[in-house]
């Protein structure tokens, strides 16, 4: 008789259950390391656009970045886990990165030196074959939006998979 309740009571509180969450089961699943959300397609300005950009980072030398035809870009929203890694990889041309929450460590293969950007920074990425990783070096969410430029037309990958340097290790967790 005893069994015959305690049943009825969890019956009865699954069915409440299931009549305050719309009849939906949820789960509470791992969330992905790193999720790209695309904010805008792969565009094209109108007008023929050249860009140069100049980078100094400390200790080392001005590197000019030409782009001869900047005109195709996408924008991207990134979302990073804490200690969620991008692995090595260039993009074709530029990239424009404004940290929006968290932090991020961008790591270039010319030094294997970290760099930390935290909320409401921004950096360059020269593209153009320079190979580099990133991770969040934080405890909490990152999220990032990127702009590429010089993307290629059709449906080549804007992020292009890379060799780092074996002695170059990128923390994980």
């Amino acid at each position: 008789m005893l069994r015959r309740r305690n049943t009825g009571a969890l019956l009865a509180i699954a069915a409440t259950s299931v009549l305050l969450y719309g009849g939906t089961a949820y789960a509470n699943p791992t969330p992905t390391p790193i999720a790209v959300e695309l904010l805008t397609p792969r565009a094209a300005f109108t007008d023929d656009v050249a860009m140069q950009t100049s980078l100094k980072l400390h200790g080392h030398d001005t590197e000019v970045v030409e782009s001869a035809d900047a005109s195709r870009i996408v924008t991207q929203k990134v979302t990073v886990q804490p200690g969620a890694q991008i692995p090595w990889h260039t993009h074709h041309g530029p990239v424009f990165v404004t940290i929006a929450e968290g932090e991020m460590t961008y790591v270039s293969s010319d030094d294997c030196v970290g760099r930390r950007y935290p909320s409401g920074t921004a950096f360059v990425d020269p593209g153009h074959g320079h190979v580099h990783a990133a991770y969040n070096s934080g405890s909490a969410l990152t999220i990032f939006v990127a702009t590429f430029f010089e993307v290629p037309e059709g449906d080549a990958p804007i992020t292009i998979p890379a060799d780092g340097p074996a002695d170059c290790k990128i923390p994980t967790n």
